[in-house]
């Protein structure tokens, strides 16, 4: 009788541990949801501020680029990758979304 209590306990535990469990892993691997308060206060302090800066360096640098890019006729691709790229992250993605 007190092993069949035992087993009954034990069974018991692992079922409400293994229901408790299943929102955890449903959960993304940064642990917060799209639009999420702390994900979009983190954008908007932290990232977008870093994305400007980004954005003005991508600038300096596609013009001092020029001089290389021009005779190789990758200019676009350079403007794209220096340019388009972080001012999209900076100014188009909505608030709190990561890409």
């Amino acid at each position: 009788m007190k092993c069949l209590r035992n087993s009954i306990r034990a069974l018991t535990l692992a079922i409400f541990l293994a229901v408790a469990i299943l929102p955890v892993a449903n959960a993304n691997e940064r642990g917060t949801e799209s639009g999420d308060d702390a994900a979009v206060i983190l954008d908007l302090v932290v990232l977008r501020p870093v994305g400007f800066v980004a954005t003005a360096g991508g600038i300096v640098v596609f013009i001092v680029s020029l001089p290389i890019s021009v005779p190789t006729l990758s200019v676009g691709k350079a403007f794209n990758a220096l340019v388009t790229t972080p001012a999209h992250y900076t100014f188009v993605r909505e608030l709190g979304q990561e890409r």
